[in-house]
């Protein structure tokens, strides 16, 4: 990086942090020199920063399971990143850790999903597999150190080494060949992806895990796809409902529904506050950069309890994800980006005008903007381009 912040925040935390933790005035930094603020810390910045991009605005229109136009109080891609950076909150204040940066990755984590979820994204890396692929988390670091064009001075969001690591390593090292942004990237700082990233952002990747199992089961049930019958032959949901049912007998319906979520939602975090703690106890970090060596993330669902919650993962993916009437409809939005993809590459002037000042002839460069401008729509957004560039009405969603 190119730059330190150039003097402490007096304030950088409301409470006292471990010596694990990430300090942003220690931060190493930021790609583009730039003065620090007066009142916030680099990671506050930083959060703020992603919160007033347009890819995460953008996040409301996005699927998260069901395509986002089927009904008012499923979760998009925006209120389960809210979600995830609530938990993420939580555990880090627990754990003695910065609150702001777990919060920063939380919030950044899905900024690269492309529309209609995980069937969007392996459509649009089908389309690019003769270009290099598509990734959505790689999207989502080109999102935050290119795409955003908020400031004359550099492209992206000129977000610090700490909020950078977190994004490309929050599931853990980097190995194999790297994606287009990162390989990029890795020529302008070096991320040390052959290790984990830190506490922060270890807490982030563990949040969205126990954020999308709880809300899948809460939005699956409030869909149809299985019963509350159903859940009881998952070991986790079988004893957290019979521990809402010994707690409240009566209870019934939604009121049983969310204390269910809610109590299974408290036991996963606990779980992995307690083996957090066991395990950075044994390690006994004295710096950030002690936990980026361990040989194992050090936040994580402790050993009793990981079965328990790939169970639960399994019983989605079965019940939920690969259920026909869900399919059905993801795979009819699966023939929008082939088809947007196509006709794009084939004719430049069918993007929008500020696009085709982007466009040149080499087919790679011309198929990553084809990419960065179908990964950023939302779901509604895709449908009417492909309406428009498409001229055609032979799909319907629904």
């Amino acid at each position: 990086m190119t730059t330190k912040p150039e003097r402490a925040s007096l304030n950088y935390c409301a409470l006292p942090l471990a010596a694990y933790a990430c300090r942003p005035d220690r931060s190493k930094g930021r790609l583009h020199q730039e003065p620090e603020s007066a009142y916030r810390t680099p990671f506050q910045r930083d959060r703020d920063r992603i919160v007033h991009a347009s890819a995460f605005r953008r996040l409301k229109g996005k699927t998260q399971v069901f395509v986002a136009h089927e009904g008012d109080e499923h979760r998009t891609r925006l209120t389960h990143t809210l979600e995830v950076a609530q938990i993420a909150r939580t555990l880090a204040r627990a754990l003695l850790v910065n609150e702001d940066l777990a919060e920063t990755v939380a919030l950044s984590h899905d900024l690269g999903h492309p529309p209609f979820g995980h069937i969007g994204e392996s459509a649009l890396d089908s389309c690019m597999a003769a270009y290099g692929g598509f990734d959505h988390n790689d999207y989502s670091l080109r999102i935050v150190t290119l795409l955003e064009r908020k400031y004359p001075g550099w492209p992206g969001l000129n977000l610090t080494w700490e909020t950078l690591e977190g994004i490309v390593k929050h599931n853990g090292p980097v190995t194999g060949p790297l994606p287009v942004t990162l390989a990029a990237l890795r020529e302008q700082t070096d991320l040390r992806l052959e290790t984990y990233a830190g506490v922060e952002a270890q807490i982030a990747a563990v949040a969205d895990d126990i954020t999308y199992n709880n809300h899948d089961v809460e939005d699956g049930l409030a869909a149809g796809l299985f019963t509350i019958g159903d859940l009881e032959t998952v070991p986790l949901l079988a004893g957290v409902m019979a521990t809402v049912r010994k707690a409240w007998p009566d209870l019934t319906g939604s009121l049983f529904v969310h204390e269910t979520i809610r109590t299974m939602i408290g036991t996963m975090v606990g779980d992995v506050f307690t083996e957090a703690k066991q395990r950075l106890n044994a390690l006994d970090p004295g710096d950030p950069d002690d936990v980026r060596q361990a040989d194992q993330p050090l936040v994580a669902f402790s050993d009793s309890m990981l079965p328990e919650v790939n169970a639960l993962r399994r019983f989605l993916k079965e019940r939920m994800y690969a259920h026909a009437d869900l399919t059905h409809k993801q795979q009819a939005a699966d023939h929008v980006i082939p088809d947007l993809f196509s006709a794009l590459m084939a004719d430049s002037s069918r993007f929008p005008e500020n696009w085709q000042r982007r466009a040149n002839d080499d087919p790679f460069d011309k198929a990553r903007l084809v990419a960065d401008y179908i990964a950023g729509m939302t779901d509604a957004y895709a449908l009417r381009e492909w309406k428009r560039v498409v001229q055609s009405d032979d799909i319907r969603l629904s």
